[in-house]
């Protein structure tokens, strides 16, 4: 049988389910109804991964009592009948093999993906627009959609920073691997000389907050809204009119900011959106921490080195250092297929 099934323990998942339904079966279940929301869609969630993977566990039996037959009865007349049963099954295994490491609370939900230029100056502005740009063409290929929140455009070349939310099946699950600082290596071109040039960028990935989250309550009185003119590129009207919007969330120290927008209305709801998000990993590594304390486990650091270079010069390569998985076409890597990592990165997860 596939790793996969120790991992995931159907077992205990059915058990989780049986719970649940009993759960939602008392009065007091549905006296919160925003938190009964949220365990029905776990409970959805669920059904979906035991179903899927008891059918998968089904056909691997049946495979197996064929093969088991043929052996018995030492009959070669079966070769090629289990050959074609065994490729029909590794191809529905693969198909459905990522989407169940995809099980976790906050999976299901759009991601919220934010780019950082890092040190390297104007080259790594224009490095951060560049993955900006790979993850929209990521999002267009698999047809998500993709809403820029907030930007802000450098003087010179590129973007010092920029949020998207990307709103797809699966969406925070997949682009979660994408966490971390990616490394650029390329001749510059800012640089009169044309030099070999180093630029490093972060990006940052959360899942959207919904109005149910428990671990979200702001209050009016938890933030301070100020309005402000936006900075950068925009023409004559961008500094005549205070649209931009910095929030800070007081309980935490949380500061989000929004200058997308000319209206300051959508700006603070861009910027909200983003709030409720960073509260929400707040609160989750919050938790994570506690236990990490009482277990005694180390709690990484969440800046480190690179998660994945990307050389252009002297040669072409797309390696990410977590799970050695590399490509020598980084020009459709940059250019949104980036599938293949995803895919590295989650399979490299299983068990971990």
């Amino acid at each position: 049988m596939p790793k996969y099934w120790s991992v995931f323990d159907v077992s205990e998942k059915e058990k989780e389910i049986f719970s649940i339904e009993q759960n939602a079966g008392e009065s007091q279940f549905w006296a919160d109804p925003q938190r009964a929301q949220i365990v029905m869609q776990r409970l959805s969630r669920l059904k979906e991964i035991v179903t899927t993977w008891r059918e998968l566990e089904l056909q691997g039996n049946s495979l197996l009592d064929l093969v088991e037959l043929s052996i018995n009865d030492g009959d070669g007349s079966l070769e090629e009948q289990i050959r074609e049963e065994l490729e029909g099954y590794r191809k529905i295994f693969e198909s459905n093999e990522l989407s169940l490491t995809l099980s976790g609370p906050y999976d299901s939900r759009p991601a919220l993906l934010s780019v950082f230029s890092g040190a390297g100056g104007v080259d790594s502005q224009d490095w951060s627009q560049m993955l900006l740009r790979m993850y929209l063409r990521w999002s267009e290929r698999h047809k998500y959609e993709a809403r820029i929140l907030d930007i802000d455009q450098s003087d010179e070349a590129g973007i010092k920073n920029a949020t998207v939310q990307i709103t797809g099946k699966l969406a925070y699950g997949y682009l979660k691997a994408e966490k971390g600082v990616h490394r650029l290596v390329r001749l510059s071109p800012f640089n009169s000389d044309h030099l070999r040039h180093t630029s490093f960028a972060r990006v940052e990935v959360l899942p959207v907050a919904e109005s149910q989250d428990p671990e979200v309550e702001i209050r009016s009185d938890d933030i301070k809204l100020d309005f402000i003119r936006s900075s950068g590129p925009g023409g004559q009207n961008v500094n005549k009119v205070a649209s931009a919007v910095r929030i800070t969330h007081i309980p935490s120290g949380i500061v989000v900011a929004c200058q997308t927008e000319r209206s300051q209305h959508q700006n603070r709801e861009h910027a909200m959106t983003i709030l409720r998000a960073r509260i929400l990993e707040y609160k989750i590594k919050k938790r994570e921490q506690e236990l990490a304390a009482l277990k005694g486990d180390t709690i990484s650091p969440e800046w480190g080195n690179q998660i994945r270079s990307y050389v252009l010069h002297p040669y072409k390569l797309v390696k990410d250092h977590r799970t050695d998985y590399q490509s020598n076409d980084a020009e459709r890597v940059l250019d949104g297929d980036i599938n293949e990592f995803l895919n590295a990165y989650l399979v490299s997860k299983v068990g971990s």
